[in-house]
């Protein structure tokens, strides 16, 4: 049941990372263009916000065995992304506008201006739900034996997600769906799974030490 639930977390957090990537390129493409640059820094950022997650999802499951701890990460994340339609061109407008509008763009910023707008909108939202990857590892990992398999486990659930979000996003969110409203949902969907987290801590998470089937213990 923990592995179940643990599969479960991680393959919604997965779908929605892929979705804000490849939703997220769509959004860029209307300040930035739909140059292969603004792909490149969509998948270069969301890479990076990856890999803050999982190393600070690592710290914070040695540190704070408590499943109840991500929800603080996660429902400002979902509040992030339900108001993205609102607050993401005060941030992305500076960008563009601190060029004069009567000389070209230089080459240089027309490649790095993309990634500092996917970093300003989708950085801190995407690195939030990396962190349930390694947390759910910690939490529903019983003894060190079984660390190798619950945590391939996990890490193919979260990736059967992301593959899930890909042909969701690409194939039937973008043709059906307004991107403000696909923000929406995987914000809400984001706050649903802080309130998931914040329910299910103690009821099948009870903080215990990763236990050594050698050590005796």
């Amino acid at each position: 049941m923990r592995s179940a639930v643990a599969a479960t977390l991680v393959f919604v957090a997965g779908f929605i990372i892929m979705v804000l990537e490849i939703v997220g390129a769509r959004f860029l493409a209307r300040d930035f263009g739909n140059s292969f640059h603004v792909w490149v820094s969509q998948i270069g950022v969301v890479l990076i916000a990856l890999a803050l997650g999982y190393s600070l999802g690592g710290v914070l499951a040695d540190r704070w065995r408590r499943l109840s701890f991500l929800a603080a990460l996660l429902a400002p994340a979902g509040l992030l992304l339900v108001l993205i339609p609102n607050w993401a061109a005060h941030l992305i407008d500076p960008i563009i506008l601190r060029h004069p509008l009567d000389q070209p763009v230089p080459q240089l910023w027309q490649k790095l201006d993309p990634v500092l707008g996917s970093t300003v909108v989708f950085l801190l939202p995407c690195a939030a739900l990396a962190t349930l990857s390694p947390y759910m590892i910690r939490l529903a990992t019983p003894t060190l034996a079984q660390v190798g398999r619950s945590s391939g486990f996990i890490i193919a659930a979260s990736t059967v997600g992301s593959i899930a979000g890909v042909f969701v996003s690409g194939l039937l969110f973008i043709d059906y769906l307004r991107l403000s409203s696909i923000f929406r949902v995987m914000g809400v969907l984001t706050i649903f799974l802080a309130v998931l987290c914040a329910s299910l801590d103690r009821w099948l998470f009870p903080r215990a030490p990763l236990a050594n089937p050698n050590s005796g213990q």
